[in-house]
């Protein structure tokens, strides 16, 4: 991993073009080779123009861009130029460099790193590079300053993404892993030898990562495929058709699991007129189901049939969107011991060498209701066994003081007692108190807790923790949106065993001991915090390539695409996060 170093970004001052002009020279700041000065002017002005409306572009005089607005680089650019003393990067003698002949192929490549060719003028180098024979002051300067641009915005979008994760409020540290773009585009890009092994330095170390990359090859290939093919929808069927059943396009239905490999390609009818539903093709629609988190009874569902109309070019995108949120992960969370995936309802633990030790199911929050899970990494800090339960006074006043009016004695009935603000004991108080706050609630320590037996804290502004819940039958769904925002998370006792390994004689029989009897609230904090994200894929490849797909149940991947749509300059900025969530009302 390229160690990375942050200078202030300056523009260039009106005396530095006097000098400029004047043939004198401040100090050179750049490693790459020196290149000559013969343009500083041209390249000055261009530099300056941060916004170029496309009907006002002359390409005699301003970088033609697909993009023309880059003032949300222009200050680099400016630094950039600046070091170099507004010397050319990117041409010798008025031809392109091996380095920018090496960015010019990676842009148009794009599209395999989920990125979009067109936002990196991948059409328009070819008539750029034709246009340097000319040798023009001109040509020369707008090659330049449009490679400047374009080579930073692929870097940095490779880097950390094209949009700043506050965007979607999201919570995760990407200025962590921000490049000084001026420096590291003057001292490694410019005079790279292999741009490849540039890029792929740039990129996330992360298998997971490259995996995606490689399944999104693969998809857009299917893509091309399903395109060509210009296949109809399968028909829809108004209830589940089993093993036995009758299905009128058969045919269709098993070219399009061949597609994906949920059925072999050898894979045959048995009469070509046949509208029997067999056990050959139950198994391939349960392997299809099995990847896209369905009840995988290999019944042929208005569900599924739904989701294998999807067109292979909506799963392309799912695909990138997955790649931009690995690209927003820095250490040490790229690699972190535990992981949620929200849309797939699934926790993942992985052993110090990123190895997947575990995988259990999880209860996330409702789609409805300001009740999101959000989306964030922290530092899972401490265990609390035998936890209570404070109850929102919101929650108390609607839930539990109509309640109280008509029974005195629900909240003991219920588990439930009561304190003052000390955290004291009360005996004596009345349902006006609870509506208003002047008392809190709190449930007992037990197995019919909210929470559970067990939480697992990693401290955050939303309140979100890992909890058990009472409430087993939930992790029997498939799709598993059901709490105010905390996780639910189904084998609770194991992964307090996992979270505790070596940490003492914490061992599975010791917890279920401290789970089961032993003292209420009981605090373990973790020797070692452990990094955490709470996620948000929904395309993730398992080992061994099998590509999974899911519902994008929080619309984060439609927001996503929306943006992307309009183009660069891309909202990078950070922004302040707004949880939706409240303080206790997340259980």
């Amino acid at each position: 991993m390229m160690k990375v170093s942050f200078r202030f970004a300056c523009t260039a001052s009106a005396l530095t073009v006097l000098l400029l002009v004047s043939g004198c020279h401040r100090h050179r700041k750049s490693k790459s080779q020196p290149n000559t000065t013969a343009y500083a002017d041209k390249l000055h002005e261009m530099v300056e123009k941060k916004a170029l409306p496309p009907e006002k572009v002359d390409t005699t005089k301003v970088p033609n861009l697909r993009w023309p607005n880059f003032s949300d680089y222009e200050s680099i650019v400016a630094t950039f130029y600046d070091d170099r003393n507004y010397e050319v990067a990117w041409t010798r003698d008025g031809a392109p460099t091996a380095s920018a002949k090496g960015f010019i192929q990676a842009f148009q490549d794009a599209a395999s790193k989920g990125l979009i060719p067109e936002d990196y003028d991948a059409p328009r180098w070819a008539d750029r590079v034709q246009a340097l024979n000319s040798k023009s002051d001109d040509a020369i300067s707008l090659f330049d300053v449009a490679m400047t641009v374009n080579v930073m915005r692929y870097i940095s979008d490779l880097r950390i993404g094209r949009v700043n994760p506050s965007r979607f409020n999201f919570e995760i540290p990407v200025q962590d892993k921000k490049y000084d773009l001026a420096e590291f585009v003057s001292d490694n890009a410019v005079d790279a030898t292999d741009v490849p092994k540039l890029i792929a330095g740039v990129e996330p170390d992360s298998d997971e990562y490259r995996q995606t990359e490689a399944a999104l090859a693969h998809y857009m290939v299917l893509a091309k495929q399903q395109g060509e093919a210009h296949a109809d929808p399968l028909p829809t069927v108004p209830k589940a058709i089993s093993v036995g059943g009758s299905y009128p396009a058969l045919t269709a239905l098993l070219t399009r699991l061949q597609l994906e490999g949920d059925a072999e390609a050898s894979a045959a009818l048995s009469s070509p007129n046949t509208t029997t539903f067999d056990s050959s093709l139950s198994e391939a629609v349960k392997h299809y189901q099995h990847r896209h988190g369905f009840t995988e009874d290999g019944k042929l569902t208005p569900q599924t049939i739904q989701s294998l109309n999807v067109p292979m070019d909506f799963r392309v995108a799912q695909l990138q969107d997955s790649l931009e949120r690995w690209r927003w992960l820095p250490e040490p969370y790229l690699h972190a011991r535990l992981m949620v995936n929200l849309p797939e309802f699934v926790l993942r633990g992985f052993d110090p060498d990123h190895k997947l030790d575990f995988t259990m199911r999880v209860v996330v929050g409702k789609v409805m209701g300001q009740h999101e899970t959000p989306v964030f990494t922290h530092m899972m800090k401490y265990l609390v066994f035998r936890p209570y339960w404070s109850v929102p006074v919101d929650i108390a006043r609607k839930e539990l003081v109509p309640h109280m009016e008509a029974n005195h004695g629900y909240l003991a009935s219920k588990n439930f007692e009561v304190t003052n603000n000390k955290g004291i004991l009360q005996t004596d108080y009345t349902a006006k108190q609870v509506a208003q706050g002047a008392v809190m609630v709190r449930e007992k320590p037990g197995p019919k807790n909210s929470l559970g037996l067990v939480k697992f804290i990693f401290p955050n502004q939303y309140d979100i923790y890992l909890h058990s819940t009472p409430a087993v039958s939930l992790f029997d769904q498939t799709r598993r949106d059901f709490s105010h925002g905390c996780i639910r998370v189904q084998k609770p006792a194991d992964l307090a065993a996992w979270v505790l390994q070596g940490q003492g004689d914490w061992d599975l029989d010791k917890v279920q001991e401290a789970m089961n009897s032993g003292p209420d609230n009981k605090t373990v904090s973790l020797k070692t915090p452990l990094p955490i994200v709470i996620f948000y894929l929904t395309a993730i490849v398992e080992d061994g390539g099998e590509v999974h797909f899911f519902d994008d149940i929080y619309g984060y991947d439609s927001e996503m695409q929306k943006v992307f749509s309009k183009g660069p300059p891309y909202p990078i900025k950070p922004q302040p996060i707004v949880p939706k969530t409240k303080e206790g009302d997340t259980v």
